[in-house]
């Protein structure tokens, strides 16, 4: 049975009280800084570790007065330490705390998203292998064009989802980097050997170079990785809904027992699993934009990202993290229907071979536009509904003049056509994965 999605790992990352929680490490980790290089004493730095305690609704209650969070949360760690609690932001400036800690907070929301990734790569590779040979029609610009099968539909969705992995590994990398430098990044304040041990400590790298900030082009970078992403999810889903459709009915997403399609028509089953993940991507897109715009700031920083970030980081995150999860669902317990394919890919009457005779007939010594004109002739004649495609070709004594039957014969065959399913699964699912 698929659990149920629950928002409670990344919604819990994103919480005010881990917030705190991250900004806490953080100074903790700045305050073990200080007392290697012999400037907090360590008797400070055991009364700091063992009292400094967060009080989210403390802090909450001093930002009323102060209207500075991080202010607000100094002076809470002050009071409950003590006297040791002096040297706790010793040197900083607020954002050497905020965006040290952004980075690990986006740096485990894109852990959580690549582990939603693996699921769902896991569960679209299985049903690619499941249906390797369910031959199915391919379309182009929505009409009918050559035979494929429903496992390369799966499997291109699948190469897709790996470039998608390799772009997220490589956001996760660019934002794992913290600054401990000062209020415009000079190291005032603070000497480099502090922001150094806090990025070990915390599993980061120094930024080569900050100013208050780090820099937004890189938190812009996991933004337009989880949009292109969003915009994936929107392309298989939409593709899905596609086959949903009442005329075509070639897959569909899970419908629950108890479900209801419809208030007014009790037999509908509509696509709202896909059509929700739709319009979801276009949310996740949106806040790219505001990413965006975040990179250019006054000088060596002004505020007007701050508001934005606390909105899209959470958002897009948990956004991709249930929209990960309600595509893995839908494809594990997606209904695809062979026989339907079938029935639509015979419905042209043997047009989607067309190319085939074509080229058939240029491999004979025809010019090119010749042997399209011969066989574009029959193909029109079959599209208005005279006739079967294939007895046309046999009948079409310009035709017959180049090709045997059994040479007709073999450009209808679907095996021919499909030959290479093999060769592309290998290519797939056994190749490297693309750096760019």
């Amino acid at each position: 049975m698929i659990p149920r999605y629950t928002r409670d790992r990344m919604g819990q990352l994103w919480s005010e009280e881990n917030k705190l929680r991250v900004w806490l490490q953080v100074e903790l980790a700045v305050c073990e800084a200080w007392a290697e290089l012999g400037v907090i004493p360590q008797k400070a730095l055991r009364e700091i570790k063992e009292k400094a305690r967060v009080n989210p609704q403390r802090v909450k209650e001093l930002e009323r007065e102060t209207r500075h969070d991080v202010a607000a949360f100094v002076m809470q760690l002050e009071e409950a330490i003590g006297e040791a609690g002096r040297w706790v932001h010793f040197g900083l400036t607020s954002y050497d705390v905020v965006d040290t800690a952004l980075s690990l907070l986006l740096k485990e929301a894109l852990g959580i998203i690549l582990e939603d990734l693996e699921d769902l790569m896991e569960a679209v590779k299985e049903r690619a292998f499941e249906h390797r040979d369910t031959v199915m029609i391919g379309r182009t610009h929505g009409v009918h064009a050559e035979p494929i099968t429903f496992g390369l539909k799966l499997a291109l969705w699948y190469e897709e989802l790996k470039r998608h992995r390799g772009r997220l590994r490589r956001a996760r990398e660019g934002i794992s980097v913290g600054k401990v430098s000062g209020a415009v990044g000079t190291y005032a304040h603070v000497p480099p050997q502090v922001e150094e041990y806090v990025c070990r400590r915390l599993g980061l790298r120094p930024a080569p170079i900050s100013s208050q900030i780090v820099q937004r082009d890189r938190h812009a970078e996991v933004f337009a990785a989880l949009a292109l992403l969003a915009s994936s999810i929107e392309k298989f889903a939409l593709e899905i809904r596609h086959l949903q459709r009442t005329e075509v009915l070639e897959a569909e997403e899970p419908f629950a027992e108890g479900q209801k399609g419809s208030s007014a028509m009790p037999h509908k089953r509509n696509p709202i699993g896909s059509e929700n993940l739709c319009g979801l991507a276009r949310v996740v897109r949106a806040n790219l934009m505001a990413a965006l715009e975040d990179v250019p700031l006054w000088h060596e920083r002004d505020i007007s990202h701050s508001s934005v970030e606390r909105i899209i980081a959470p958002d897009s995150t948990i956004l991709i993290d249930f929209m990960l999860w309600r595509l893995s669902r839908i494809v594990k317990g997606m209904r695809i229907y062979p026989e339907r394919m079938r029935e639509n890919l015979e419905r042209t009457r043997g047009l989607i071979f067309s190319q085939a005779v074509m080229l058939e007939l240029i491999r004979k010594g025809l010019p090119r536009q010749e042997a399209y004109r011969m066989v574009q002739r029959n193909a029109m004649k079959a599209w208005e509904g005279e006739e079967d495609f294939r007895a046309l070709v046999k009948g079409d004594v310009e035709i017959r003049k180049f090709l045997t039957e059994a040479e007709i014969e073999e450009c209808f065959s679907l095996k021919r056509h499909l030959r290479h399913v093999n060769f592309l699964f290998r290519r797939v699912f056994e190749g490297k994965e693309e750096e760019g």
